[in-house]
């Protein structure tokens, strides 16, 4: 069994929708990022750097328990538990993780800060809100030239997809017209449609506020300057 500490967000989904694809069983634990769960011990002990999602499973490599912070390290460790989603050639497992380490170390923080400058922040900054909504649009343009030659990131469906798919599909948000980028609107509808994507987004979905439900205390917690002194 899989114990899943996670919050609806997209580094949250990319793991919901790994497990759903999988099949593997797995129990959810909600960590309320809003209300500061993030920064509790007992959470703290699988998850140092205090961040979404993280994993202990029972049965790990050597029949002992394991546990792994980092959704792209989970995604790998899933893949390799299950022989799914990662390429069994050496090539080709190297083309998937060039593409999910893009979105690791560029799409992911890119388009989170995006997101936080057009719709959290309390004041808006032109010129924050300019730098990274660009540098979405360039990143997009990434992703477009990239599935104008194959059907998924690695050519088959897996973990780079799944990795990304939780980000782009929140491309309005970011500022994104996916008119101006049909390669990636037609790989976001393909993955819309599996059964498997649709129950990881269900995950906690219930759970998730919209930025007017957030309350002040809330946004203290989540982007105030602080954080550091909960550790």
């Amino acid at each position: 069994m899989i114990d899943v500490y996670s919050w609806p967000t997209p580094n949250g989904h990319k793991v919901h929708i790994m497990l759903e694809e999988c099949g593997l069983p797995y129990t959810v634990h909600a960590v309320d990022i809003g209300a500061g769960d993030q920064f509790k011990p007992e959470f703290l002990a699988i998850s140092p750097n205090n961040k979404i999602p993280a994993i202990v499973d029972s049965d790990g490599p050597d029949g002992q328990p394991i546990s792994l912070f980092e959704s792209g390290a989970i995604l790998i460790y899933l893949a390799g538990k299950t022989g799914r989603f990662l390429p069994a050639d050496v090539r080709g497992k190297y083309v998937a993780l060039q593409w999910l380490m893009f979105q690791m170390g560029g799409l992911g923080p890119m388009l989170g800060q995006a997101q936080h400058f057009r719709i959290y922040a309390p004041e808006k900054i032109e010129y924050a809100i300019n730098r990274y909504t660009n540098e979405a649009k360039r990143l997009y343009g990434v992703m477009n030239r990239r599935l104008g030659e194959v059907e998924y990131f690695a050519g088959d469906y897996g973990i780079a997809d799944m990795a990304m798919f939780p980000w782009a599909r929140l491309h309005a948000n970011q500022g994104i017209d996916l008119a101006e980028f049909p390669n990636v609107k037609r790989w976001l509808d393909a993955i819309a449609e599996r059964p498997a994507v649709q129950r990881g987004l269900q995950v906690l979905a219930d759970r998730r506020k919209t930025v007017a439900q957030l309350t002040d205390k809330e946004r203290q917690t989540l982007f105030g300057g602080g954080q550091q002194e909960k550790r």
